[in-house]
């Protein structure tokens, strides 16, 4: 399978990647461990976590995700070959969702004790921090980058204002950099990223990883009325975009989808992968039936006039 590069950085990733908020929520530890072999097999190698992953559910306090992920890595002995990103800055506690150098120095360790690595190859800020000075969240990730713990960093949720800043102040104080961008990005949901962070992201070399590939899962096409809310845990959200301009995009989906004799969920991502900025989208998935719709994407080439139709399609 044809990589590409993470960035500027020398990191090679398949162009999909999976995504971990899914492991210790709706899907166990015996299942999760199906679900990246399967993966695995199938010749991607890059896994995308956090933190906090999944303090929401009741009983969790966060860490279950990176945990469950660890223990699949020490189980298979897969370390070397894959990719893992995970983040810092969301909140573990009232008093720990920031991007001070000491929440980041005592988090780190936190998510290397439940990998059971030494290193982490794309630590990300998850969320920006307007409190905390950017000079010092930089100086902590470089003084990591400088330990070998981590291999890169990147952010995520940031405006294309602060992303520039940090940038730049990454630049005049020729510390760690940020190398990719983890924004909000699907079909559905591109005003923001195309109109002010993918030309940013161009111009200075920043990888992008979009989460939401599929909107919640409103992408798969799988809910088309608002009774379909309890189909799954996600339901309440992919449900919002249920309007005239989604209801669009699905029947552009679908079309295509016949077309390739995929589904609706593969279009999508085969859409994104075919942006110029994106190097791999995130998206997860809870059965090995779903993960191979998934990785199908990559087999799919959409033409001009495919992408013009989705574009069209999904027109803001």
């Amino acid at each position: 399978m044809h990589k590409r590069q993470l960035g500027k950085t020398g990191i090679e990733v398949a162009p999909l990647c999976f995504g971990g908020n899914v492991f210790g929520w709706t899907i166990d530890e015996a299942q999760s461990f199906k679900m990246l072999d399967a993966f695995v097999e199938s010749g991607f190698n890059f896994i995308d976590t956090a933190n906090v992953y999944s303090n929401w559910v009741p009983g969790n306090s966060g860490g279950e995700s990176e945990t469950i992920i660890g223990s699949w890595l020490k189980a298979r002995g897969h370390r070397q070959k894959m990719v893992i990103a995970t983040k810092v800055g969301g909140e573990m506690s009232p008093d720990r969702k920031n991007l001070k150098m000491d929440t980041i120095i005592v988090e780190v360790e936190a998510s290397l004790r439940r990998l059971q690595t030494d290193y982490i190859d794309l630590y990300q800020s998850h969320f920006d921090d307007l409190s905390t000075p950017i000079e010092e969240t930089l100086a902590a990730f470089d003084r990591l980058e400088k330990q070998g713990k981590v291999r890169a960093i990147g952010a995520s949720n940031f405006s294309a204002q602060r992303l520039r800043e940090s940038l730049h102040i990454s630049e005049q104080m020729k510390q760690a950099s940020y190398v990719t961008l983890q924004p909000k990005y699907n079909l559905y949901d591109r005003q923001d990223f195309e109109t002010n962070l993918e030309p940013l992201c161009l111009e200075m070399q920043v990888g992008v990883i979009p989460y939401y590939s599929l909107a919640s899962g409103f992408l798969t096409g799988k809910y088309r009325s608002a009774a379909d809310k309890a189909l799954s845990a996600r339901g309440g959200k992919a449900i919002s975009y249920l309007n005239e301009r989604g209801l669009r995009i699905l029947d552009a989906l679908d079309l295509l989808a016949v077309d390739y004799n995929v589904k609706p969920a593969t279009i999508a991502l085969a859409w994104l992968m075919q942006r110029k900025s994106v190097v791999a989208p995130i998206a997860s998935a809870t059965t090995v039936t779903q993960l191979k719709d998934l990785t199908k994407a990559v087999e799919i080439k959409l033409t001009h006039v495919e992408v013009e139709k989705l574009d069209f399609a999904s027109r803001y």
